[in-house]
């Protein structure tokens, strides 16, 4: 299944900033099969060339001759019959091969050609110190790595005596081959994603084993053997269905690395403490309800990772290690209630699936089931709508040309959403939701999701829901990680905890409550991390007082006050483009050094002090304007709002309705404070109005417009000092800095498209949009003229920018360049004419005769 919301091309009268198209899946819709072709006869078509392959080859009549070993390394994995181009250089005693070390096939191979080209390995490949019969080539419709056929290993491979690696992951063995214990001087052994539910005892006769990885097998028990295995270093078992782990394995003295992770493990062996040289221990995703206090003491521990288990309590010896990772424990929570007797029978709620982005498939049962993907689509499984469980795939794909066709007035709203397997049919309607955010031209008339069958895209009956705002803080769907700074100082390794205070503040509300003992504080050396199920206010602190209550008021009183200084630039090549700011006071010399190559202007501001989030207003004066209309500008002012730990920055042009070809005009910029924020405390109001009169007023810096150069020249647009351009050639005509002011003034948010088809890269475009990140007119004429200037001289230029235009749907604005190359080109006639350089019927620039260097008679 596919399906995607697109809109239309005409206007819908109200809408939200995020919506919802909902829609039905009903049994009789063939959207579910329609991708039925894509897992056609592919595989078989595939299958029967490598079988035809392999009959020429065994009727000797072979395509090419077998692979020779490049150097020392003979890799026959990706080649279609791999094995048999083994046993042809086997049969022809190929020297090379007595230098081979390395040998790598296929565990998808024929078993049979497989067990025949090992067997022969010992006499063949003598010096072989590194096998891998991997499988995971091939994959499944749905995408997924196939097992390898591998069951098995001959007896004869045990006489490989220089084996030290053996990597058989990806198979299907279910029991460990019995030559693999005899391989004596075997120094690694991968055995991940087989068939595994018991290792045997003899495995622990591998004196030289220093790797052993048996990840994601169904391994319930350890043998007690394993902890005879005195060389080994690395231990990988995670993924398996491991229950209790043997008292033996305390006896593995040279383990730096153990990983049981996402297994089943309840509790662990004192005999741990034994591993002395154990660096890394990971045993998250286990059901671990205690562990051992001595594991804090092995002495070269760095890190212990205990996240999602079932942990109520720790040993303090543990609670305080910076080492160990504990997110995802009940700490602190008292134990569930003991169930309650047997009552009438409860009829269950439809569960409620909230799937994670590391998810990419869901089950379906007769219940039915409300599924909620990582990407913001809503399903809903009504009771009976299917008959049997399944499981269900998804999978959001990009919005490809090829994939989604859109007409020429439509536009795609949201991502193609794939549902596996196809073709299933359900017994009752199934609804879809998906997010999408209307457009900003608001020209859409209707929204429609549409689904793919029978390679063709149709419509379905679509509901629109309007996303309504969450009033109050809003709960997370699992636990965030908040991650603060220590204070300056103090590391994780060496502070006091009893110093240390978290405290937390709910809005409105002007008090601070501690919250230390209701979290789980986990430290590292320079953070410290605790879990919240809500965004709010938090502060640590690092403190010798008993009582922060009060203290930290008056603290936040202070802190909420900032001393800032106001600052207004001109850029250098453009007097126009003026820089506005508003920064705190240890910040403003930095900020100065970086901009004075580009800008230049008066010093900052006198200092003023400003609240965290108040708003404060900037209105040019004395001649000098805005010179384009702002979403932020209101009355004439341009409305800012102080963050300390933003920039506080804003570009404008501005213009001037005075005669700047006669002078100079100067104009000035003021800055009027506004509206204080409602989470600042009453006192520090106050204390602030003491220091200082309560003047909305805060400063005022000069502005200079330059005087026009050239006066001579052609007239320039008011408010702009850009260099004289002509775009163009006598062919297709010529644009003027005027013309392409004009085309500026008409794009709007459509000038990145525009841009795009214009060939300006996608870097070039981030870099506009940040440099005037809060001036769409500012990013619409530096795109537009930097474009411009590149093309100045080369032929063309013009008819690629309406070309750009009408492929950006902006037909409006390329008929206009249109019309105004036709007048140019008229006058340019009549003006040929009227000074007698062209004959009577001249009807294009192009035929006009070469210039003579001779003068012309009157």
């Amino acid at each position: 299944m596919r399906a995607s919301a697109s809109v239309g091309a005409e206007k819908c009268e109200g809408w939200r900033p995020a919506w919802r198209a909902g829609t039905c899946l009903v049994p009789e819709d063939g959207w579910w099969a329609m991708a039925a072709m894509e897992a056609g006869p592919v595989p078989a078509t595939l299958a029967q060339e490598d079988a035809a392959r392999d009959a020429s080859e065994a009727a000797g009549a072979g395509p090419e001759a077998p692979l020779l070993p490049a150097g020392n390394r003979l890799s026959l994995h990706l080649h279609p019959g791999g094995c048999r181009r083994l046993l042809r250089l086997c049969a022809q005693q190929a020297p090379q091969l007595l230098e081979v070390d390395f040998l790598q096939l296929s565990g998808h191979e024929d078993p049979q050609l497989l067990e025949a080209a090992l067997a022969r390995l010992p006499w063949s490949l003598p010096r072989l110190r590194s096998l891998v019969l991997k499988g995971g080539q091939r994959r499944e419709a749905l995408g997924a790595c196939l097992r390898g056929s591998l069951a098995t290993l001959p007896a004869s491979l045990s006489s490989l005596a220089r084996l030290a690696h053996l990597d058989l992951s990806f198979n299907s063995l279910e029991t460990l081959p019995a030559c693999v214990p005899q391989m004596c001087g075997l120094d690694a052994l991968l055995l991940s994603r087989n068939c595994l539910s018991e290792l045997p005892a003899a495995l622990g006769a591998l004196p030289a084993l220093t790797f052993l990885a048996v990840t994601h097998n169904r391994l319930r028990t350890l043998p007690p053997a394993l902890g005879a295995l005195s060389s080994l270093q690395r231990l990988d078992l995670s993924g398996n269905l491991l229950e209790a782990l043997p008292p033996e394995i305390g006896g593995l003295g040279s383990l730096a690395e153990l990983n049981l992770a996402s297994n089943r493990l309840q509790s662990l062996p004192s005999s741990l403490a034994g591993l002395r040289a154990l660096r890394l221990f990971i045993l998250h995703s286990n059901l671990l309800a205690s562990v051992p206090a001595s594991l804090a003491r092995l002495p070269l521990l760095t890190r212990l990772d205990l996240r999602d288990n079932q942990l109520r309590d720790v040993p303090p010896e543990l609670l305080d290690a910076p080492f160990v990772r504990l997110q995802g424990n009940p700490l602190g929570r008292p134990p569930p209630d003991p169930p309650s007797p047997p009552g009438p029978p409860v009829v269950p709620e439809m569960p409620r699936l909230l799937l994670t982005s590391d998810r990419d498939s869901f089950a379906v049962t007769p219940q039915g089931c409300s599924v909620t993907l990582a990407c913001g689509v809503r399903l809903q499984f009504p009771a009976g709508a299917t008959a049997a469980p399944m499981t269900i795939r998804y999978r959001l794909w990009l919005p490809e040309p090829r994939l989604v066709p859109l007409g020429p007035h439509d536009a795609l709203l949201s991502g193609v959403l794939e549902l596996q397997p196809h073709g299933v049919a359900f017994q009752q309607e199934v609804g879809l939701w998906l997010l999408f955010v209307p457009p900003r031209a608001r020209r859409c008339r209707e929204v429609v999701v549409r689904t793919l069958s029978d390679n063709s895209w149709s419509d379905l009956e679509t509901h629109l829901e309007e996303e309504t705002p969450k009033s109050g803080p809003s709960s997370f769907l699992r636990p965030v990680t908040i991650q603060l700074p220590l204070p300056p100082g103090v590391t994780g390794l060496s502070l006091d905890r009893a110093r240390l205070h978290l405290l937390h503040r709910a809005a409105p509300a002007a008090a601070w409550d501690d919250i230390t003992a209701q979290v789980a504080l986990e430290l590292t050396h320079l953070y410290a991390r605790f879990q919240v199920t809500r965004f709010s206010w938090y502060w640590l602190w690092y403190t010798t007082k008993a009582c922060v209550g009060s203290l930290a008021r008056k603290a936040w009183e202070r802190l909420r006050l900032y001393r800032v200084n106001l600052i207004a630039l001109q850029r250098r090549r453009d007097p126009e483009q003026v820089l506005l700011q508003c920064l705190p006071r240890n910040k403003v010399d930095a900020t100065l050094r970086r901009l004075l190559e580009r800008y230049r202007g008066p010093e900052p501001s006198d200092t003023v002090e400003m609240f965290e989030g108040e708003k404060f207003f900037a209105a040019f004066e004395r001649g000098i304007d805005i010179d384009a209309d702002r979403p932020d500008c209101v009355e004439g002012r341009l409305c800012f709002v102080f963050y300390s730990h933003l920039k506080n920055l804003k570009e404008v042009y501005v213009t001037t309705a005075l005669d700047r070809r006669a002078r100079a005009v100067r104009g000035q910029v003021s800055f009027y404070r506004g509206e204080v924020p409602e989470v600042v405390p009453e006192e520090a109001e106050a204390a602030r109005q003491k220091r200082g009169p309560a003047a909305l007023w805060m400063a005022t810096l000069p502005i200079k417009l330059p005087r026009l150069q050239g006066c001579e020249g052609p007239t320039r647009e008011p408010g702009l000092s850009l260099a004289p351009l002509n775009l163009g050639d006598a062919e297709t005509g010529f644009l003027t800095q005027s013309n392409l002011l004009n085309v500026a003034g008409r794009l709007g948010p459509d000038w990145p498209a525009v841009a795009l088809h214009l060939g300006l890269p996608y870097r070039e475009l981030q870099r506009i949009r940040h440099e005037f990140r809060d001036d769409l007119d500012g990013q619409i004429r530096h795109m537009l003229f930097s474009w411009a200037e590149r093309q100045a001289g080369q032929p063309g230029a013009v008819g690629r920018l309406v070309q750009a235009l009408e492929q950006s749907d902006r037909r409006d604005v390329a008929e206009e360049v249109r019309a105004v190359l036709e007048l140019g080109r008229r006058k340019y006639q009549e003006g040929i004419r009227h000074t007698s350089l062209a004959p009577g019927n001249l009807t294009s620039p192009d035929r006009l005769p070469s210039p003579s260097p001779e003068p012309a008679q009157a």
